[in-house]
């Protein structure tokens, strides 16, 4: 296909214009359903990834750490003999099912198929029952993550994109999740859903109008080329981030709990989400919940700065009401550095805090106190604090523009307070090259 193009563009003297896959997919969505500034959930065969656009770039705010969700439906189809593509089939093999219990695994805003699609593989449920517990929890996990984004981003638009959004049910927990939130939700029609050359020619379209063409010499085949390293000079805005601006009291809403902020306590409540099967949301909330109070307690006792429990029930947690600032309205290098003060002495502690946002940090008195651990648990292994650094690495990377500045002043910090840090670092580096771009 490239070296068609390049002849082309000898044979007929027009531009040449490089065009990249995930980029086109965001770009003709866009186009077909109006929206200007979305969230974007991009889940095809390869791929699932959450983007939003700052700057000039598409930020990726969260994305699969092993492989895409089309891929994991295609590789569970294929153990059971179903035609391919997979997903389709387990659509409709999923609405003849019930709901069974599956592993569900989200690390802040990235997510991992690889346990959920062997534990299917290898249940011995009816093939109806395992296709709607494989398909409700790769859904919900898709769907969480990308309400972290929408939550932590501000913005208030939602857009499917990729081959599976063609997937009714994925569409309707996303429509749910919106109109809980208060944001609009729009998925492009079929035509535009799975890789189609309409994509391609409309983005190369816009990128010409704009004048970014392609040198012969400097054209090539790059599989690696990931969507944030697209120089996005077609929109001139600089796209919205943090609209919501910081709370000062009353009450507040993140993308799992709803929190009533009083002058010294916090009431932290996990309500039932109704894009998730009832029986997946009564485990999450318990789970986490009881997990949430546990890991901070135990955090505190080991210095590490986190707010003060003063009661806990199946849904809900009374804690002290940390007054500071949250780092993500105050992200300098001095604070930056706190936080890897923070979390130097969580992963010190054994302890991985599962979503390690700016949001997720109240910079007070000279120190960063950790907060919301409901994804928390506890791990001495380097790739469970290697993905932890690596989900706040990528939330600085999507909603600041000194990304590099900040992270050297993260690693200076987190480095003078664990020991193991290098070692950590170094899984980082790995976790991030593990990204899929396609």
């Amino acid at each position: 296909m490239a070296t068609a193009a390049r002849a082309l563009s000898i044979a007929l003297g027009v531009p040449l214009i490089g065009v990249n896959h995930c980029v086109a997919h965001v770009e003709i969505g866009r186009w077909a359903t109006g929206f200007s500034d979305p969230i974007v959930l991009y889940a095809s065969g390869a791929n699932t990834q959450v983007l939003g656009y700052l700057n000039g770039r598409y930020r990726i705010f969260g994305e699969t750490l092993d492989i895409g969700l089309g891929n994991a439906l295609d590789k569970f189809a294929r153990s059971h003999d179903l035609p391919h593509p997979g997903g389709p089939v387990i659509e409709k093999l999923a609405r003849q099912g019930e709901y069974i219990e599956l592993p569900y695994t989200v690390k802040g805003m990235d997510l991992a198929f690889s346990g959920l699609v062997s534990a299917a593989q290898e249940s011995t449920a009816a093939l109806e029952d395992v296709c709607n517990g494989l398909q409700e929890t790769a859904f919900a996990m898709c769907v969480e993550v990308t309400e972290r984004a929408l939550a932590h981003a501000g913005k208030d638009e939602v857009l499917l994109v990729g081959g599976v959004g063609a997937n009714a049910r994925l569409q309707e927990m996303l429509g749910v999740m919106c109109e809980d939130r208060g944001a609009s939700f729009a998925v492009p029609e079929r035509t535009f859903l799975g890789d189609n050359g309409a994509m391609i020619a409309y983005t190369g379209k816009v990128m010409l109008e704009h004048g970014v063409t392609l040198s012969l010499e400097d054209s090539r085949v790059r599989p690696g080329y990931r969507a944030d390293e697209v120089a996005i000079t077609w929109r001139t805005e600089p796209g919205d981030i943090f609209a919501a601006g910081p709370h000062e009291g009353g009450v507040a809403r993140g993308a799992e709990a709803v929190v009533e902020i009083g002058e010294e306590d916090v009431v932290k409540r996990r309500p039932s989400k109704r894009y998730r099967n009832p029986g997946l949301d009564r485990r999450l909330i318990m789970e986490r919940t009881r997990a949430e109070a546990r890991l901070i307690a135990t955090a505190r006792r080991a210095g590490v700065p986190t707010p003060v429990i003063r009661d806990i029930t199946a849904d809900t947690i009374v804690m002290e009401r940390v007054a500071g600032e949250v780092l993500k309205y105050v992200t300098t290098p001095e604070n930056v550095g706190l936080a890897g003060e923070a979390v130097g002495r969580l992963h010190g502690a054994g302890i991985v805090h599962g979503d390690l946002t700016t949001s997720n940090m109240i910079v007070r008195d000279g120190q960063c106190v950790l907060i919301d651990f409901g994804l928390a648990s506890t791990s001495p292994e380097v790739e469970a604090r290697g993905v932890d650094l690596h989900v706040f690495f990528q939330t600085l990377e999507s909603t600041t523009e000194n990304t590099d500045e900040l992270k050297a002043a993260f690693i200076e910090g987190y480095a003078g307070a664990f020991p193991g840090a290098d070692e950590v670092l170094s899984r980082e580096h790995e976790v991030e090259l593990r990204g899929r771009y396609l």
